[in-house]
């Protein structure tokens, strides 16, 4: 049986895990409507293109554009040793030992009524293409890249469920097919087009006493004399009861070219993010450059509990490789 989903004009707080109920906190002057109803999540097979859903762990609208294959490395799950903590630097035996496992990541495009209200970047696709004679950044806001078992689906009852400008430009509407939208000739062109900067291939996870933290990174290209660019995707999430706040990063970065780079410094983009029971989850994006076209980063976060003692909680240890790009001018 389908269940109508109501949410304020701001995004809904809490989505309860087993999809049968959701815990809406608005403020007083604001005003319920239905915007669709659940359907059953799929266990084993992919969402289709066109499929809208609401995130279970940030709660906002999206829609799926693509999928895509992952392997997911989970630090966890390889015994860790001692001598971890003491190498100088992740090998590629190191993420090797880590066991990867395949899952399904999803494109997605996120509802600009609710970027305001959610603690995550609306990931901006970042790459560098050739302009006249020079290197540009370009960047394609609103988008996030969603894993499978985040997915809440539902079928929109709204003439307009989605905000985004690139909605009509990607998607038609067909109330005949299921899911409702469907894919424009031009999403199929610029995902082809676009695919070096869109596709995610590499996921890497680890959990230290139960806050948990992803990072997926992509290559964005060579800028200037051999200066490689990567952008990175950091999810943390509390996966306990107590809350911790983040106060400080400390990042290690080693380049092929032998260069070991150490960054300290309070917070993450400007914030100190607080993980919560209510509020368990943070997700930002960040850059960095390289004088090599590959190399690795780690690091650590140090968490505060409430009564003041902290702990460092480890990033797991990622590659930053880099790929041929297509020659593209605009």
């Amino acid at each position: 049986m389908n269940i109508p989903i109501k949410l304020t004009n701001c995004v809904f707080k809490n989505v309860l895990k087993d999809c049968a109920l959701m815990c809406i906190r608005g403020a007083s002057h604001t005003r319920l409507v239905e915007v669709g109803r659940l359907v059953a999540p799929k266990v084993t097979e992919e969402y289709k293109t066109g499929q809208m859903f609401l995130h279970k762990l940030f709660g906002y609208r999206g829609v799926i554009l693509f999928p895509w294959k992952a392997v997911v490395y989970n630090r966890n799950r390889r015994r860790r040793t001692r001598a971890d903590s003491e190498q100088p630097q992740p090998s590629e035996s190191t993420r090797k030992e880590a066991k990867g496992e395949e899952q399904t990541f999803y494109t997605a495009l996120v509802d600009n009524r609710d970027v305001p209200f959610i603690r995550s970047q609306s990931e901006a696709v970042t790459f560098i293409a050739q302009y006249g004679s020079s290197n540009s950044l370009y960047a394609i806001p609103g988008f996030d890249y969603v894993a499978h078992h985040h997915v809440l689906p539902y079928t929109a009852t709204q003439d307009e469920p989605l905000q985004h400008e690139l909605w009509d430009k990607f998607l038609d509407y067909d109330p005949n097919k299921e899911p409702q939208f469907n894919a424009k000739s031009t999403l199929k062109v610029w995902q082809k087009r676009n695919r070096p900067w869109l596709q995610l291939s590499d996921v890497y996870m680890e959990t230290t006493e139960n806050v948990q933290v992803t990072v997926i990174p992509f290559y964005m290209g060579c800028r200037g004399h051999e200066t490689y660019w990567w952008r990175y995707r950091v999810c943390l999430e509390n996966l306990g009861e107590d809350t911790v706040q983040l106060r400080e990063r400390h990042w290690r970065i080693f380049s092929l070219s032998g260069v070991l780079e150490t960054v300290r410094g309070r917070g993450v983009v400007g914030q100190e993010p607080v993980l919560s029971r209510e509020s368990p989850a943070f997700q930002y994006s960040s850059h960095v450059s390289l004088q090599a076209p590959s190399g690795h980063m780690w690091g650590t976060f140090k968490m505060e509990r409430k009564n003041g003692l902290t702990f460092d909680c480890r990033v797991p240890p990622f590659a930053l490789e880099s790929a041929p790009m297509p020659d593209i001018k605009f």
